[in-house]
């Protein structure tokens, strides 16, 4: 094309951001302007990462370098499908990358999942992240409580609530997390997971992290240390499960603490402990279990023997999922936008003009954060080798979509804006002795990240 590329990216978390990294080096002149319905930027790794993880959040520093360049902008607090629609971004761009990852809570058909007292793990998540739109309070008074999944997001979840909240406060967490996590009454935290050891999705690093948690035993039952053909395999074909299998079998074996120890909490690793039914009334109060057997070919099968676990609360981490975008193909089953390498397809299996996918929208939640920029490459190398088909004639000018924003009285927030807030909130931390504590209220969020 013989002018600049304009690219709309939906989504400024890890996945749009990468996207607009990948064409900002691609050597095609081009911008990109980069929109989120919340107002701060990064996604994923401001709102879906353990606190306590500093680590996972230094990927930020490489997000800001990113938005740092003047050939990107952002829009923050603005929503797709009711501040911008399809047709707005058709005549204002070149492209559409939607990156809007997924963020709801996997459905988990047993009954009583609905019970009070049984939550998403993503929303607990929200919360401890300070995530603008979840409610500010979290009741943590029950003692024994559930966790249903085998990956790291069920870790996050039961490590968080098996903490002392003073060892939480040299994270960010906003004021109100702390509150309430001063207040929790958890001593005993279970996490059921469907399969065998071999089987489990944790990374080696997030597991072992359990066992350096200040006042924590984690324990693991010695009969649940079992192996097949499948599960053999799977050792071998994996050094990350033979890492996680010896972590788990060197927990089994070592000898219990006290149980009457008064400061002590327990977190427990239940493996072949498939959920079948919620227990309770009119709120949780246990979970009810089968006990599965390896098949051995890495997949496991009903015995008919169950148990019950007296719980006052449960949490099913059993995976994220995406969520419809008007005006665009949605696959339901899968949580994600249908795609031939990145190039959005219709339900009659047609790409449909200028739109993209990217991040976790496209290919479901698998993978780590940085597996993101693989996908990021894929799909802007169809979106850059589709350009040499677009129309040349200029498109309006970049002012355009600042003015049909301010039309529609939309507050929308700017790079300049975030490093403001991001001021602000260090400015807190600093007042509390902390690094930084996030603002939290979405309003209060938009009013701090206003500049001039």
């Amino acid at each position: 094309m013989a002018r600049a590329l304009r690219v709309a990216v939906i989504g400024a978390g890890p996945a749009g951001i990468y996207a607009a990294d990948a064409l900002m080096k691609s050597g095609t002149p081009c911008t990109v302007d980069l929109f989120d319905r919340l107002p701060a930027p990064f996604g994923l790794v401001r709102y879906g990462v353990a606190p306590d993880h500093p680590r996972i959040k230094q990927i930020v520093h490489a997000l800001h370098r990113v938005l740092d360049s003047p050939s990107v902008r952002l829009f923050g607090n603005v929503a797709y499908g009711r501040d911008l629609l399809l047709a707005d971004v058709r005549t204002l761009y070149d492209a559409v990358v939607v990156a809007t990852g997924c963020e709801r809570d996997r459905d988990l058909d047993i009954p009583g999942i609905d019970l009070p007292c049984s939550h998403g793990a993503a929303e607990f998540v929200k919360w401890f992240d300070g995530h603008p739109d979840v409610p500010r309070d979290w009741s943590l008074e029950a003692r024994h409580v559930g966790v249903i999944g085998a990956g790291n997001v069920a870790l996050d979840v039961a490590r968080v609530l098996a903490k002392q909240a003073e060892d939480m406060l040299v994270t960010e967490i906003p004021d109100n997390v702390h509150r309430g996590l001063v207040a929790n009454r958890a001593t005993d935290v279970h996490v059921f997971a469907r399969r065998g050891l071999a089987q489990a999705r944790f990374t080696p690093m997030e597991l072992r992290e359990l066992d350096h948690v200040p006042g924590v035993e984690v324990v693991v039952d010695p009969e649940d240390v079992e192996f097949d053909a499948g599960s053999l395999a799977a050792l071998r074909g994996s050094r990350q499960t033979q890492m996680v299998v010896k972590t788990l079998q060197d927990w089994a074996l070592r000898d219990r603490r006290p149980a009457d120890d008064p400061a002590l909490r327990r977190l427990h690793l239940h493996f072949l402990a498939a959920p079948v039914a919620v227990l309770g009334a009119d709120r949780v109060t246990g979970l009810r279990t089968e006990r599965m057997e390896l098949d051995g070919a890495g997949g496991v099968r009903g015995t008919g023997v169950f148990t019950d676990h007296p719980l006052q609360a449960l949490y099913r981490a059993v995976g994220y999922i995406g969520s419809e975008l008007p005006e665009l193909p949605f696959d339901a089953l899968s949580g994600t936008l249908p795609h031939a390498a990145g190039r959005v397809l219709d339900f009659d299996g047609q790409q449909v003009p200028g739109v993209y996918a990217c991040g976790w929208i496209k290919r479901g939640p698998v993978g780590l954060i940085g597996h993101t920029k693989g996908c990021a490459l894929e799909t802007v190398g169809s979106l850059l080798a589709d350009a040499a088909d677009l129309d040349p004639a200029p498109v309006p000018d970049p002012a355009a979509v600042v003015e049909l924003l301010e039309e529609r009285g939309v507050r929308y927030t700017t790079w300049d804006g975030w490093l403001q807030l991001d001021k602000h909130e260090r400015g807190l931390g600093e007042e509390r002795g902390r690094e930084r504590i996030k603002v939290v209220p979405r309003e209060e969020m938009v009013e701090l990240s206003q500049v001039g």
